[in-house]
């Protein structure tokens, strides 16, 4: 028995509580193994061998971790792992099978299992996986204790930032919003251009008017005219009514022309009187239309080289250039990285009216070493994505597939001068060559190419480029019937 000292000094130091992991195998010698493998000082074992027990084990004791075998007698794992989630939404679950079929693994995971392992990597993979599980416990528990920092109302179909970088942009915002002066915004893809556009309109004395926004880069030449300044019936082929342009439904509004760099020089002068004197006139008609619209333009590229490259007017150039405002790339203000990974995930929690995912340490950290080349539309893909995956209510780094590069691998393998090393480098260079070809079918296309690619490798022999190209000698025949029946 203790003496009162004794007693008096474990009560102030208590003995810190083991942390429990449930394995649960109808196997009485693989659970053996794994108490073996897994107990610890910090770490205490407890078994099971039908999901029942199991279930109750999980009930009492409440285990960091539960790791449990695709078959348990009368029930499945995948049953004890849906019982388990229900239980507890942030349960971490580990299947193990002999067999890891690919709809077992697929159903493990759309079940929320932290991982799948086969029986026969257990010997090598049990530990790793189960200390991954341990660690992403613990970011579980650091997370929830965390206040966030912002609310969705806050800053509701706006720009969020609290880097200095941004700190300019919002004064220069607060600056020209009460002036109907021509503004220019420029920056990289997807670093928020329209978001700035819209601020701009809403803080002005128009924000009660339209805001309306049109890409000059995703409207074919032959209809963007149309779309800026409408048509009279008949005008052309296909106009079988009359047409309101932009120009006249953003009357009294704002009008944001995104990628003005791509608008054709036939219209750059069309669009240069609409600046001048506020008149135009449909296509395909005579009346002269008055319209009372402030422009606010954007573009990636370097405008004054498209000056000199005889691409872009320079009268126009500085009649939409009266006020420049450049939005810096998201790699340049990673403050802003966490606070814009919280916004989207509250977004998508006000979106789905489920509770809001919460970002663990390691996961933000991971996301502000990225480079993000995609900017803020990339973050914004990538955390949507995030959600999807995530297993829990905390995101952890194994649901940012993307941050688990430094760089893209297209980016990396361009960087260092080389041809793609590998499939995935190689798919990457395809996306973003396609992203720069505005109205390509990029699965089309692929198959064409690589249709006509492996005709050539294989000189014209059907039985070789079907095989190649995985798919049947008739299925290659159509194809081909199919591209000679293609205008050249």
């Amino acid at each position: 028995m203790l003496d009162a000292t004794a007693a008096t000094a474990a009560s102030e130091n208590p003995m810190p509580a083991k942390q429990k992991i449930l394995v649960a195998d109808p196997d009485p010698d693989f659970l053996d193994w794994a108490r073996a493998q897994l107990a610890a000082e910090d770490i205490e074992v407890v078994t099971a061998e039908t999901s029942e027990d199991a279930f109750r084990l999980f009930s009492a004791q409440t285990p960091i971790v539960t790791i449990t075998e695709m078959r348990l007698g009368t029930h499945s794992g995948l049953e004890l792992l849906a019982r388990l989630r229900k239980r507890d939404p942030n349960a971490l679950v580990i299947i193990t099978g002999a067999l890891g079929t690919t709809q077992s693994v697929i159903e493990s995971m759309r079940l929320g299992a932290f991982d799948f392992v086969r029986k026969e990597q257990l010997p090598f993979n049990l530990k790793i996986v189960v200390d991954a599980a341990i660690k992403a416990a613990a970011e579980m528990q650091r997370a929830q204790k965390f206040e966030p920092s912002l609310t969705v109302e806050q800053h509701q179909d706006s720009i969020v930032g609290q880097s200095p970088a941004m700190q300019e942009v919002f004064k220069m915002v607060g600056r020209i919003s009460n002036s109907d002066a021509a503004v220019m915004i420029t920056g990289e893809s997807g670093s928020g251009k329209e978001l700035v556009a819209r601020a701009i309109h809403q803080y002005s004395a128009r924000h009660d008017r339209p805001f309306l926004a049109i890409n000059c880069a995703a409207i074919p030449e032959n209809l963007l005219e149309s779309e800026l300044f409408g048509h009279e019936k008949g005008s052309f082929t296909g106009a079988s009514s009359q047409r309101i342009g932009r120009f006249e439904q953003a009357d009294g509004g704002t009008l944001f022309l995104d990628e003005i760099g791509e608008m054709p020089l036939s219209l750059q002068s069309k669009l240069l009187r609409v600046l001048q004197d506020g008149t135009f006139s449909r296509v395909g008609g005579n009346d002269t239309i008055r319209t009372n619209v402030r422009i606010v333009a954007a573009t990636n590229k370097n405008l004054e080289a498209e000056i000199l490259a005889k691409t872009f007017r320079e009268d126009l150039f500085y009649r939409l250039n009266v006020v420049g405002l450049h939005l810096p790339p998201l790699r340049s203000r990673r403050e802003d990285i966490t606070l814009l990974a919280e916004y989207f995930l509250k977004r998508i929690a006000a979106q789905k009216h489920k509770p809001q995912l919460q970002l663990s340490t390691e996961a933000a950290e991971m996301l502000e070493s990225y480079p993000w080349p995609g900017n803020v539309r990339e973050l914004e893909n990538t955390i949507q994505r995030a959600a999807v995956l995530a297993t829990s209510d905390v995101l952890l780094p194994k649901d940012l597939p993307l941050g688990q590069q430094t760089q893209p691998k297209a980016a990396e393998a361009s960087a260092r001068g080389a041809a793609p090393a590998n499939l995935d480098e190689a798919a990457e260079f395809l996306f973003e060559a396609a992203s720069t070809q505005p109205g390509l079918e990029l699965l089309p296309w692929l198959e064409k190419e690589f249709t006509r690619r492996a005709m050539e490798a294989t000189g014209q022999n059907q039985v070789r480029a079907s095989k190649m190209l995985g798919i049947t000698r008739a299925t290659l025949r159509k194809r081909l019937e199919h591209l000679r029946s293609e205008p050249a």
